[in-house]
Parts: structure tokens; C-alpha cells; sequence
């Protein structure tokens, strides 16, 4: 009998193994399938700096929900980055660790690619990446894939980046960066200046859904010990360049009424 019974357990050790090997089994291919599924981050994004007030910041816009939360880094006094196309997000903590570390963009940008294994791609492939990096100095150094979806590219002005991928054509980053140079004011307003020009000269094919801004600067903030000048997300809208116009001028407003206070 005791033998019989500490055959059953066995027996019914096995299959729970069996079961759970098979549960991770699909799991894995079930987070292959969804990959495949999924729309790389097409998108455009402009990263920027002002040598006048030495504030750094990032803006972006897609077809995708939420394009903030996956594209858009940046730490006051370290820089900003934007990351994006066949995205692998790990490049926007790995490139914000490498500024704080004074490693120079081209450096970060030549490192990053290197240690990226490839781990899909024919699902999710490396060649298909996009991003840029920008330090507190205003210096950029931004990377194209060749895999990148058509049409993708990026421009590179005095102390600019805009890149993007599936979009109308190169007119987009070109009127991106010329916009960010002639708008005046604070940088937020040049930043969405140059997101309203993309969008104006064709920008994302598929059309619109999310915007972000991310802005730093160190004691920047409207509040003490504040570092962050402006973080803004419409994560799902209509006309969501339009809607983050209207946060940048809320935000404004409260800068002015705080620098009164002062």
C-alpha cells in the first residue's frame, strides 16, 4: 500500500510537471504571438535644449496609446531621450545611465547598439530601432535603423533631434527642427511648435492618438526641490497635439503665477 501510494505521488508529480512545462511552454509562445501582433512605436519625437535657461526636454507623438510612458526619458542635469520604432524601452534607463556617467550621445548610441543582442528578429528586429540621445549640454547623437518602417529618418538642428518612423516623408523632421529654431519663448512652446509642424506636414501616416512632453531642469519645478519643469501626457484623444497645446498653456499659466509668489 505504501508503495502503491508513493507510486501516485510520483505519477502525479510528473504530470503536475508535465502540465506547468506545457503552461510555460505556450506562455512563451503565446508572448511570441502577441509580439508579432503588436505595431512597432511609429511615432515622431523632437528632444531639445535651451542654452538660455539650460533646460533640457522631449515631446512625442503617435498612433499608439500612450506613446509616453514607453518613449520619453529624461533627469535634470543628466539629459533626455527618446526611444522608439521597434523599440526596446531598456535603451532609455541604459542611455540615462551612460549620461550620468558623462559618457558622450555618440558613445551611448555606438554602446547601446552593441549590446543588443537581438533576441526576435524577424518579429521585433534590432535594425528596426530608433532612438536619440541628448545630454544637459544640448549635445545629440540620434540612430536610424535600416529596418526602421518607411518612411524614417531623423534631422539633427543646432540644439535638436527630430526623428521618426512611418511617416509622411522627411518633410515632417525638416519642418520639426525648423519650427523648434524659429519659435520663441519658453521651451515648451518650441517643442510643441515642432510637434504641431510635423503633424502639419503629413506626420505619423496612420494618424494620431497620444502625445507627451517631458521637460528638466534642476530646481526647475514649480514647488520645492522640484527638478521636473513640465510633464504632460494625453495617453488617448482624438486631436491629442491640440489637447497638449492646451496643457502647455495650463502650465504656463502656473509657472507665471508661481514666479509671482517668488
Amino acid at each position: 500500500m505504501g508503495q502503491r501510494k508513493s507510486t501516485i505521488l510520483l505519477v502525479g508529480f510528473v504530470t503536475v510537471l508535465v502540465v506547468m512545462s506545457n503552461s510555460f511552454g505556450n506562455g512563451a509562445q503565446e508572448a511570441r504571438d502577441e509580439s508579432k501582433s503588436l505595431d512597432p512605436v511609429s511615432t515622431f519625437s523632437i528632444v531639445g535644449y535651451d542654452p538660455e535657461t539650460g533646460e533640457i526636454g522631449v515631446a512625442v507623438q503617435s498612433r499608439v496609446f500612450s506613446v509616453g510612458n514607453g518613449v520619453i526619458w529624461g533627469e535634470a542635469g543628466v539629459g533626455v531621450v527618446a526611444t522608439q520604432a521597434w523599440i526596446d524601452v531598456s535603451y532609455g534607463p541604459q542611455a540615462m545611465e551612460l549620461l550620468e556617467e558623462k559618457v558622450s550621445p555618440n558613445q551611448i548610441v555606438e554602446r547601446i547598439l552593441k549590446a543588443d543582442i537581438d533576441p526576435f528578429p524577424s518579429d521585433w528586429p534590432k535594425g528596426g530601432r530608433q532612438f536619440s540621445v541628448m545630454n544637459a549640454e544640448g549635445r545629440v547623437a540620434t540612430h536610424t535603423g535600416p529596418e526602421a518602417s518607411d518612411w524614417a529618418g531623423h534631422k539633427i538642428g543646432r540644439f535638436s533631434s527630430a526623428q521618426g518612423n512611418i511617416l509622411a516623408g522627411p518633410e515632417v523632421v525638416d519642418g520639426m527642427v525648423r519650427a523648434f529654431d524659429e519659435t520663441e519663448g519658453h521651451l515648451s512652446l518650441r517643442l510643441q511648435a515642432a510637434l504641431e509642424a510635423g503633424q502639419e506636414a503629413g506626420g505619423d501616416r496612420r494618424g494620431m492618438q497620444s502625445a507627451a512632453m517631458l521637460i528638466v531642469q534642476k530646481d526647475g519645478g514649480v514647488w520645492l526641490n522640484n527638478d521636473v519643469v513640465l510633464r504632460l501626457q494625453v495617453d488617448d484623444h482624438e486631436q491629442p497635439i491640440v489637447e497638449l497645446r492646451r496643457l502647455v498653456e495650463m502650465a504656463a499659466e502656473q509657472r507665471a503665477r508661481a514666479s509671482r509668489l517668488r
